[in-house]
């Protein structure tokens, strides 16, 4: 039996190329960010919905601490709503996309979370 979908509900935006959301490769396809979800787009019965992705936490995008300052951090840069960083759902928390990398912001510096690949 298949899980259920994990939909974003009331979604009144088509997701596609040209969109306007940032597109990011997870796994085997394309989801778009949008304010701070990963939204893929996903047709049953002849009807879209847009389920809701999480990168998840592996070898290539750990959520342990690595006690690196990255250079933003470094700046005085503080990741959070309003920052000028794409939010992105990671495992059970919230990182900010920098140069194709997951910064989570961590008490007096931010964790390098691994790639993402912006399409």
């Amino acid at each position: 039996m298949t899980e259920p979908c994990k939909t974003h509900p009331h979604h009144d935006h088509e997701h596609g190329p040209g969109c306007g959301h940032q597109p990011v490769r997870h796994g085997d396809h394309v989801d778009y960010l949008h304010d701070g979800h990963l939204h893929h787009p996903h047709t049953v019965d002849g009807k879209t919905h847009y389920d809701e992705h999480v990168i998840e936490v592996s070898e290539t995008n750990p959520d342990g601490c690595d006690h690196r300052i990255t250079a933003c951090c470094d700046s005085g840069h503080i990741h959070g709503p309003g920052c000028d960083h794409e939010a992105v759902p990671h495992g059970d928390h919230v990182d900010y996309i920098v140069d194709g990398r997951l910064h989570h912001p961590h008490g007096d510096h931010c964790d390098d979370h691994g790639p993402v690949t912006l399409v």
